[in-house]
């Protein structure tokens, strides 16, 4: 082709039409612009159009981790509220008379009491995409923002968790230790010992110290703050789950 066009304006030029040849000199920088400028279109047009086949795949994978986590979620969400129940069933125990307290299941009541589920989500996706810097892929800023809200109040959530475990570390492990049968307790946990303790040790008087009121009393609130960012949460999935549907 290029052979082509060197010959039509050698020809012209032959034949003293210098007006003609200009003009055919334009033309073919014409075309010559024309064609590269379809080409970079085209080119564009396919990296365009394989970006949003990735944009797709990773809201795909952001919908289907975030229908994971709504499930995880509302589970950790009712191991919450057992936690809770059995601090406020414990409570009303407190200064009341030992024949009343033995009607519950005491040993029962502390282990769930004492037992505050960690929400521990998927993040694959998300982490990936951070790191990677790709989550400018996603065109959605109402998604993205969210993303970011998920990721600020995970780090609130991790923090109140955090110090509830510390909470269990430091101070109602060593109490119960002290005052307490943690075998009885763990009956009905992993351990599910068959018999309760053979050591004379009265349980009960536990409901008459202003400590162990004072005790759960705290960790009761430890517990409602990490359900307030859990339902923080579960909100943020509902709206990620609607924006990648």
């Amino acid at each position: 082709m290029i052979k082509l066009f060197h010959n039509i304006r050698k020809k012209l030029l032959e034949q003293g039409k210098t007006a003609n040849y200009i003009k055919y000199a334009i033309g073919e920088i014409f075309l010559v612009v024309i064609g590269i400028l379809i080409a970079l279109a085209i080119n564009n047009w396919n990296q365009e159009r394989i970006l949003k086949i990735e944009e797709e795949g990773i809201v795909r994978n952001i919908h289907n981790e975030y229908l994971q986590n709504k499930t995880i979620i509302t589970t950790t969400l009712e191991e919450s509220d057992r936690c809770a129940n059995g601090i406020k069933s414990l409570m009303e125990l407190v200064g009341k008379d030992e024949a009343l307290i033995k009607n519950h299941n005491v040993d029962s009541l502390m282990f769930y009491a004492f037992d505050p589920p960690i929400f521990r989500p998927s993040e694959n996706t998300i982490s990936g995409l951070i790191q990677s810097g790709r989550l400018e892929l996603l065109q959605n800023k109402e998604l993205v923002d969210l993303i970011y809200e998920w990721g600020r109040t995970m780090k609130a959530l991790n923090d109140h968790s955090e110090r509830l475990l510390i909470k269990i570390d430091d101070e109602v492990l060593p109490y119960l230790s002290k005052h307490y049968s943690l075998k009885d307790i763990d009956i009905y946990g992993d351990l599910k010992w068959k018999n309760k303790t053979t050591l004379e040790i009265d349980k009960l008087q536990i409901f008459e110290a202003i400590e162990f009121e004072n005790i759960m009393d705290d960790f009761i609130y430890r517990v409602n703050e990490s359900k307030k960012r859990l339902i923080e949460l579960e909100t943020i999935i509902n709206k990620i789950l609607k924006e990648t549907d």
